[in-house]
């Protein structure tokens, strides 16, 4: 096998556990905003609606289309908008109280910590990420993960978002990685899987829900604890 000596990986629905931490601060922002006495009935019906659109606006910021300032007002004016809302002030209070508060909570997909002590032992781990660099910095630190990275590339600090070559380019100019002694782990075939390709990168694509997929890759993952035997 390959001698790897640099792990890169994705933060967001690879470690942190984006989805549960999503959900809960958004059900937190409905009870505060008292969402549902402006005509919103239900938490859930409010973060279905939210999540398609803020799945909207990342793909619009990864394009370049949309600011990261215009990214964290737009999607939840628009989310309100949805349900006959039109409150400008309201939308912006929620998208700072989401900012502030999301990065504070703590879930971690299942088996992060065991890997990661793994990996730690016999790799220089390092966060490629295109999430918000101040946002991420909290994320790591309030979830204990920090001790665990030597570096932190984000899209901001790259100029560069992932897929983009020079993201990955950047991150083994700053962490002296060889590209044939590193592999990319991420949960996103688009952004993390089709990065690593682009660069001729190894990659492990950790695929819970089980998309199929045409990568050649170094291995298809169901389970965080599945790497440790491959790596």
């Amino acid at each position: 096998m390959r001698k790897f000596r640099h792990i890169f990986l994705d933060l967001d629905r690879t470690l942190w556990d984006f989805e549960e931490n999503s959900r809960q601060e958004l059900e937190s922002i409905f009870r505060k905003f008292k969402l549902q006495q402006l005509g919103i009935s239900l938490p859930n019906e409010f973060i279905k609606i939210y999540k398609s659109i803020n799945e909207e606006c990342w793909s619009l910021y990864r394009l370049n289309k949309l600011s990261k300032e215009d990214l964290r007002s737009i999607r939840f004016l628009k989310t309100l908008e949805y349900f006959g809302i039109s409150d400008q002030i309201i939308a912006e209070q929620i998208g700072q109280e989401y900012v502030n508060n999301s990065p504070k909570r703590t879930i971690l997909i299942d088996g992060c910590h065991e890997l990661l002590i793994y990996l730690k032992n016999k790799y220089q781990l390092h966060i490629i990420t295109n999430g918000f660099e101040e946002v991420q910095v909290k994320k790591l630190s309030n979830s204990k993960l920090t001790p665990y990275f030597e570096k932190m590339i984000t899209s901001e600090s790259a100029g560069f978002k992932k897929p983009r070559k020079e993201i990955f380019n950047y991150a083994l100019n700053l962490t002296g990685a060889k590209l044939s002694e590193s592999v990319m782990i991420g949960d996103d075939l688009q952004t993390d899987i089709q990065g690593a390709v682009n660069i001729g990168m190894e990659s492990i694509y950790f695929n819970p829900n089980r998309k199929n997929h045409s990568f050649n890759i170094l291995a298809d993952v169901e389970t965080l604890l599945e790497i440790k035997s491959i790596l």
